[in-house]
């Protein structure tokens, strides 16, 4: 190399870029492998999401479609607004309501009572309710199916939640007099909406909390938290945080399963056995709790007491025009896919709890 006339280069300024130079080559691999480990951990997911069409309903399908339609409209529109601070007579009825459904379909109800903190509520009892089937091999393994039935203060609640709460008692009705190798268990929690919410006086946390002090083995827990709009409309879907808008679809069709990162090995295991039975787009993640709506159901109380939950759910507060609202009624329910949805749910949740079908 010709050194130019009276042109210096400073062996301090080398050096510098030297050093640059090699930290880029280290910092960029190093960065490269979080990213990777990120997509692995969180959005890495099993089976092939399928994109298409939804096909036709079966005539079972359209018979729980049917059902689903009676227990949506039965709680939000002829019970309507059911909390226990402002309508408390409504709370009561749905509770009944649960109860007769479950006795209906054969399973003797457990009812967990319990008064809330306040004192101006003193004597209004609030009830969780359970129904089960008692595994035959590995009964100390639970699997729980769950959804909570009260709503918001002045909204009845179609969406959120009288289709998680419809979805859990068709299911329970799916599997009744049927042999599980887990022992499952249906149950409607109370409780879950504000001013309640992730407080000691949330339904789940009160179960999940009972649960612990047994030293109850559940393995999984599903939270039905909204699940019955869809919109094939672009731009219908929204996210909390903007990098979740880059991965997923922006398009609200899709069924999510959404966990924690400690729930990482059920959520994939869920959405394997959606995806593997499923004609319906499905979307699934186990994100950090920090993350905007990620614990915003009754999976969140199972977390605080250590045992692995996921949230199935139409991600409602970032794709239903009417959450929350007066205007969340029963006919804006998508019962074709609710229905649909519930038939794939009954097999994951088949696979969860080593169902043994009769007829085999």
């Amino acid at each position: 190399m010709k050194r130019l006339s009276g042109q210096r280069f400073p062996v301090s300024s080398i050096k510098k870029d030297w050093r640059h130079k090699i930290s880029l080559v280290y910092v960029i691999p190093v960065v490269a492998l979080v990213c990777i480990g990120v997509w692995c951990v969180m959005f890495r997911m099993p089976g092939k999401n399928y994109q298409r069409p939804m096909p036709a309903l079966t005539e079972e399908q359209k018979l729980l479609r049917q059902t689903l339609r009676e227990d949506v409209h039965k709680l939000a529109g002829e019970i309507g607004d059911r909390n226990v601070r402002t309508n408390y007579k409504n709370l009561a009825v749905a509770a009944d309501f649960i109860e007769a459904s479950l006795q209906q379909a054969g399973f003797k109800v457990s009812r967990q009572g319990y008064e809330v903190s306040l004192s101006s509520l003193r004597g209004r009892r609030c009830y969780n309710l359970e129904g089960e089937i008692t595994g035959s091999e590995r009964p100390g393994e639970i699997v729980v199916i769950g959804g909570h039935y009260d709503s918001l203060e002045g909204a009845p609640g179609a969406d959120d939640n009288a289709s998680g709460t419809a979805a859990v008692l068709a299911l329970a009705r799916l599997f009744a007099g049927k042999q599980t190798q887990r022992t499952l268990r249906f149950v409607t929690f109370v409780n879950e909406e504000p001013p309640y919410f992730q407080s000691k006086d949330m339904g789940s946390l009160v179960y999940a909390k009972r649960c612990r002090q047994r030293n109850e083995n559940i393995i999984s827990m599903l939270s039905l938290e909204t699940i019955g709009y869809y919109s094939t409309t672009e731009g219908s879907q929204h996210y909390p945080v903007l990098p979740l808008g880059l991965v997923y679809p922006t398009t609200g069709n899709f069924i999510a399963f959404v966990g924690n990162i400690k729930s990482r090995k059920l959520v994939r295991e869920v959405v394997e056995l959606f995806r593997r039975h499923a004609q319906f787009p499905s979307e699934a993640a186990a994100l950090p709790e920090m993350i905007t709506g990620v614990g915003w159901s009754d999976q969140w109380s199972f977390w605080q007491e250590g045992y692995s939950g996921i949230m199935v759910t139409d991600t409602a507060p970032f794709r239903y025009p009417w959450y929350h609202t007066q205007e969340d009624t029963p006919e804006k329910i998508d019962y074709d896919r609710l229905a649909y949805v519930v038939s794939i749910l009954e097999k994951v949740v088949a696979g969860l709890a080593g169902c043994r079908d009769e007829s085999e």
